[in-house]
This record gives C-alpha cells, sequence and structure tokens, in this order.
C-alpha cells in the first residue's frame, strides 16, 4: 500500500519554526523527486519546495527562500520542510507529493493527505 503520510502541522506565531515531516512507504522511495506543495484558502495549489533523487537538489518558491529548507532521509524514508520565520501568509494545508519517470511513460505520482499550518498571534 503507497502511502505518503504527513505530519508536524499546527499553530505557530508569526516568527517562530516549524519542521513538517512526510513518511513514505509502499514505493522505492530513493527513486522519487520529493516535494512540498501548500494551498491557502481562495489560492491554487502552489510548489513550495523540491529535492531530487539523485543528487539532492533542491528548489524553492520565492516567497520562503531563505527561510524553509527541504531535506531527505532516505534510509528512513522520510522528506522534511524545515520552515523557520514564519509569516502569516504561510498559512496552508502543506501536501508531500512524489514523483518519478517526468517526461516518460512510466511516470508515478503520489500525494498525501495534507497537514494544517497555521500561523497566527
Amino acid at each position: 500500500q503507497v502511502q505518503l503520510v504527513e505530519s508536524g502541522g499546527g499553530l505557530v506565531q508569526p516568527g517562530g519554526s516549524l519542521r513538517l515531516s512526510c513518511a513514505a512507504s509502499g514505493f522505492t522511495f530513493s527513486w522519487f523527486r520529493m516535494s512540498w506543495y501548500r494551498q491557502s484558502q481562495g489560492k491554487e495549489r502552489e510548489l513550495v519546495a523540491s529535492i531530487s533523487s539523485g543528487e539532492g537538489s533542491t528548489n524553492y518558491a520565492d516567497s520562503v527562500k531563505g527561510r524553509f529548507t527541504i531535506s531527505r532521509d532516505n534510509a528512513r524514508n522520510t522528506v522534511y520542510l524545515q520552515m523557520n520565520s514564519l509569516k502569516a501568509e504561510d498559512t496552508a494545508i502543506y501536501y508531500c507529493n512524489a514523483v518519478t519517470g517526468i517526461g516518460g511513460p512510466w511516470r508515478t505520482e503520489y500525494w498525501g493527505q495534507g497537514t494544517q499550518v497555521t500561523v497566527s498571534s
């Protein structure tokens, strides 16, 4: 059974920090690019950060660059999102995504159920 299970969300004050975790199972984690997306009220889902399967290269949305860090632990089949200097506009449901075979016939993609992050004083 393929699963992506997010955890670590919650309520945090502006300027605070939070670390999200996404535990993967049921597939070969190391083959997949892992990403965090978020969706806030009234907005479309957006890519927050991603990390590649091989070299571990990362990319970030401009809005979170310098504040968020994505990392992965292939031995634990887990991807993390360290969020610092949180702002109210970071409030959203955060989703874990796994994808492999991009651009080819074997493209496979999985999504987690999401975890709520609320930044409020």
